[in-house]
C-alpha cells in the first residue's frame, strides 16, 4: 500500500480501496511529469463513458475484436478445456466474455475487476442469461496478486484478458502482469488475450480524439472522481483532453494539459500546474505480433495460436503456462 494511505484512511475515514486511491493521486500528483493511473478511470461513470467509445466509429478495437472472437469462436473453443473456470482480467460490460461463453463449456466465469457496482451489476445480468453458470465476481485490482475463489479451486483455469489493455502496462508492467497471472491462475493454465497492433497513425489519431467527444470526457472524469471522492477542487474546464502517437515508443499517449497556470488542492496537499503542464493519464502500446509473441515467452507464457482480422488491426492469442 502507497504509504499515505494509511493516515488517510483514518484521518478522512476512507475504505480500503478510496485510501489506496487517495495515496496514489498524492504520490503521482507529486511526480515529474505529473500522472495518474489509468485503472482510476473506471468508476460507474467512467465504465459508462467507455462503453460509450467502444460504439464510436472511430473506434475499431472493440468491433475489431468482438469480429476475431465471433468468427474464430470455434478453433479458440477447440483448445480450451471443458468444465474449466474462465477468469476474466479487468472484467467491464460482458458483450465479449458473452460470446466465449455461447461457444465454451465453462464450468464457472470469475470476473475480476476494480470497480465493485459495476462488476456486481454485469454479473447479475449474466446470471440471469445462463442460469447453469456458476459466476463468482472478485472485486480486486488485477494488476496485483488477488485470491481466486475455493469454489473453482479444483477446475482447469483460463484467462481471459480483451480488450488490448496489456498495452496499457509499460512493457516491464506487461510482462510483470502476465507472471502475475500465471501464478494466480496457475500450472497448465491457458490465457485468452486480446493485443492492438501497430498500423496507420491517423488511424490511432482518430480512434483517440473522436469528433464527439467522449474520449474526452472519460478522460477528464478521472479529475471529476477525484473531486467527488477525494474533496479535490479540480476547475475541469481548466484542462483539456490531448492524445498523441508517439512513434518511438509505438503507443498512443493520453494528456489532461491545463490551460492556465493554477493551483489545485487534493486531500489538503496543493498540487502547482503551468500553463500547457501536462498529467499523464495513459499510454496504449501497440505492438508487432513478433514483439507480442517475444513479451509473451519472456513473460513465462507459450504461444499456442494467434488470430487477426483481415485487415491486421487486432489480434487475439492463446497462451500456456510455461512449465
Amino acid at each position: 500500500m502507497n504509504v499515505h494511505a494509511p493516515a488517510l484512511a483514518k484521518t478522512h475515514h476512507f475504505d480500503e480501496p478510496t485510501s489506496v486511491f487517495a495515496g496514489e493521486v498524492l504520490e503521482d500528483l507529486s511526480q515529474h511529469p505529473k500522472r495518474l493511473s489509468p485503472k482510476y478511470f473506471y468508476d460507474a461513470a467512467g465504465s459508462e463513458l467507455f462503453e460509450q467509445i467502444t460504439l464510436l466509429p472511430e473506434y475499431y478495437p472493440t468491433r475489431t475484436e468482438l469480429s476475431i472472437l465471433r468468427d474464430r469462436g470455434n478453433a479458440i473453443s477447440a483448445i480450451l478445456p471443458e468444465g474449466a473456470a474462465l477468469v476474466e482480467f479487468g472484467a467491464g460490460a460482458t458483450t465479449k466474455v458473452r460470446l466465449l461463453l455461447n461457444q465454451c463449456a465453462f464450468g464457472a466465469y470469475v470476473p475480476v475487476d476494480i470497480s465493485g457496482d459495476f462488476l456486481k451489476a454485469q454479473a447479475d445480468a449474466l446470471r440471469k442469461d445462463f442460469p447453469d453458470l456458476a459466476v463468482y465476481p472478485v472485486a480486486a485490482d488485477f494488476t496485483a496478486p488477488f485470491a481466486l475463489p475455493e469454489a473453482i479451486a479444483a477446475m482447469p483455469k483460463v484467462g481471459f484478458f480483451p480488450g488490448s489493455t496489456l498495452g496499457n502496462f509499460e512493457p516491464h508492467e506487461a510482462c510483470a502482469f502476465l507472471r502475475s497471472a500465471q501464478e494466480i491462475l496457475g500450472p497448465g493454465a491457458l490465457m485468452v488475450i486480446g493485443v492492438d497492433l501497430e498500423k496507420d497513425e491517423r488511424v490511432l489519431y482518430h480512434a483517440y480524439n473522436d469528433s464527439a467527444g467522449v474520449t474526452a470526457r472519460f478522460n477528464l472524469n478521472v479529475l471529476h472522481r477525484i473531486n467527488r471522492e477525494l474533496g479535490g477542487n479540480f476547475d475541469i474546464s481548466a484542462f483539456t483532453h490531448r492524445a498523441i502517437y508517439n512513434r518511438d515508443r509505438h503507443r498512443i499517449e493520453m494528456h489532461l494539459i491545463s490551460r492556465k497556470t493554477q493551483t489545485v488542492r487534493v486531500l489538503g496537499h496543493s498540487f502547482s500546474f503551468r500553463a500547457g503542464e501536462s498529467i499523464h493519464t495513459e499510454s496504449s502500446y501497440k505492438y508487432s505480433l513478433e514483439r507480442f509473441v517475444a513479451l509473451a515467452r519472456g513473460s513465462g507464457w507459450t504461444p499456442r495460436e494467434s488470430w487477426t482480422d483481415e485487415a491486421k488491426m487486432f489480434s487475439v492469442h492463446a497462451l500456456v503456462a510455461s512449465d
